[in-house]
């Protein structure tokens, strides 16, 4: 799969994308959201990171899935959620699934 990359400020706290694109002359909006943690907010005592996102994540809005893991800093790791429903839909339209467009959200 190809990528686009879009730059976007690395702050703390949470940002939410809606992306419209068309491909083929199909329209497809997507919902995306970035979100800094802190380590500090880590509640676990664990020397393993991949543990202290999940702890971090553990609560999060089941709306949503962790789509990208962004490169950590010392404080900071960036992660880019995806709405489930937009998942299914990228996939199928991206790898072939369902030919009825109304199922994918494409216009």
């Amino acid at each position: 799969m190809l990528n686009l990359a879009i730059p976007i400020p690395n702050v703390p706290g949470k940002q939410d994308f809606e992306i419209e694109m068309t491909m083929n002359g199909q329209k497809q909006k997507l919902h995306y959201r970035v979100e800094v943690f802190e380590w500090a907010e880590c509640k676990l005592v664990s020397d393993n990171r991949v543990d202290c996102i999940r702890d971090l994540v553990k609560g999060y809005s089941e709306d949503w899935e962790i789509y990208h893991i962004g490169a950590p800093s010392r404080n900071y790791i960036p992660l880019t959620f995806i709405k489930k429903g937009d998942w299914v839909r990228q996939h199928n339209w991206l790898w072939g699934g369902p030919s009825d467009t109304a199922t994918m959200g494409l216009e």
